[in-house]
């Protein structure tokens, strides 16, 4: 890549179709919002000045550019694509090279398409859109090509009746040399129904503008809540389509959710109705039973989770360990081997290998105020029933009786008893019931 590059992210419209007060490009897909999608594209496609062009009535939109690390830029009021694109030029005044104009409001577009365009614009070309073939092309503009030359963009309303037939569609996403870009702008009219500066128009400007084709399903915009949920399943698709590529073993992989982040190896088994939150990751030969929700989470060759377990931020599985049904695992990491099989809460604790939890036990973490450590060593054997009010450390080897509140350090290889003992009363529960029945009557 020679030339430097920027993007301008038009963020600015108002979104009312989505019914929602929380901004439109700020809604999610995947685990992560619109405009963080249209952020990471320009970032992956060598984009080094981004600046994101935001509408008055969405401040938390410029807010989260800032945040991003991206320069916010106010269109006030919103005047068309061409105005947001004018709005950002000071902004990249010291900038020379290529620019491209990005959606906030297009989650998938593939950077490997983006990219096709600059290489366009290095062939010649002044101006390079992205385009799209479609036997149904509806409201969107048209794109007019002749001797493979891009001649000009029409928008749908404006169609004549050849150019109705036309299915090469525009998707909005432009890319051209930024001076020669900005001064196309500056000479854009409103002369139009709508009274806006249009940027499709600088088409026709351009000594050689050229049409670059990608698949329809990436250019897919957002405007309500159906639209949303299309995204979704279309990155859901798309991810449940690599990993199985990628050798994940999945029985009905249309019932597995992903996050945008989530990684898992090859040789990974992930059964039905598993749900990824962020960061999770999954090494080969690991397996992910029915039913699990995970985030945060990091499972090492040939651990296993579920089926019905619930891995929180923090939770970490060595190799060969075992966290079973019912089982919710937070801020704590689980040594190689061990065992916690069933209907147990292990948080802020450490789990040392080959050590078997047995069911029902609680790690006591949280005191009302703070949050406290419980450490399990080696071999460890912990018996059903059990609660560990930490902070507390069980030595290696440790037996802790079914049962116990354990509220003091255990040495290794010691066995602890913290129970009532039992007492037994003959003949109480038939004296009882006697007594209730002539009450009763």
């Amino acid at each position: 890549m020679g030339r430097s590059r920027a993007a301008i992210v038009l963020a600015a419209g108002k979104g009312t179709r989505m019914k929602s007060a929380l901004p439109k490009v700020l809604h999610g897909v995947g685990g992560r919002t619109m405009l963080d999608w249209a952020l990471s594209l320009a970032k992956d496609c060598g984009c080094d000045r981004i600046v994101v062009v935001y509408g008055a009535h969405a401040p938390e939109v410029g807010d989260a550019a800032k945040n991003a690390g991206a320069t916010a830029i106010l269109q006030d009021p919103p005047l068309g694509t061409g105005h947001a694109v004018a709005a950002a030029k000071d902004a990249l005044a010291d900038f020379e090279g290529d620019l491209v104009v990005l959606y906030a409001d297009t989650p998938l577009v593939q950077a490997d398409t983006v990219r096709r365009a600059f290489a366009a614009l290095e062939s010649g070309a002044d101006i390079a859109v992205l385009g799209f073939d479609t036997q149904q092309p509806g409201a969107y503009g048209r794109l007019i090509v002749e001797d493979g030359v891009l001649k000009r963009i029409v928008e749908a309303k404006d169609t004549n009746d050849a150019e109705r037939t036309v299915t090469l569609c525009n998707s909005g996403v432009m890319a051209g040399d930024a001076r020669t870009m900005f001064g196309f702008v500056s000479r854009l009219n409103n002369d139009n129904a709508k009274s806006e500066y249009y940027l499709t128009d600088v088409v026709a400007m351009a000594d050689r503008a050229a049409a670059v084709m990608g698949e329809a399903a990436e250019f897919a915009g957002v405007n309500d809540r159906l639209e949303l949920a299309a995204a979704e399943a279309r990155f859901q698709a798309r991810m449940r389509r690599e990993a199985l590529l990628n050798g994940v073993a999945m029985a009905a992989p249309e019932t597995v959710v992903f996050h945008h982040d989530t990684r898992i190896e090859e040789g990974a088994v992930v059964e039905p109705y598993v749900v990824f939150g962020p960061g999770v990751r999954v090494a080969a030969g690991a397996v992910i039973h029915s039913f699990s929700h995970l985030e945060g989470a990091s499972l090492d060759a040939g651990a296993s989770a579920g089926p019905f377990a619930r891995l929180r931020p923090g939770a970490d599985l060595a190799a060969k360990a075992k966290v079973g049904n019912f089982v919710e695992i937070k801020q704590a990491s689980i040594g190689a081997g061990a065992k916690v099989s069933h209907l147990t809460y292990l948080g802020d604790a450490e789990v040392g290998a080959g050590a078997n939890i047995g069911a029902g036990t609680i790690t006591c973490n949280y005191d009302g105020f703070r949050k406290h450590r419980t450490v399990i060593g080696e071999g460890a054997f912990i018996g059903s029933n059990s609660a560990l009010v930490a902070p507390v450390t069980i030595g290696d080897g440790a037996y802790i009786g079914s049962g116990s509140v354990v509220t003091q350090d255990v040495a290794p290889d010691a066995l602890a008893l913290a129970r009532a003992r039992q007492e037994a009363k003959p003949g109480w529960a038939a004296r009882f019931r006697e007594r209730m029945k002539k009450e009763k009557r």
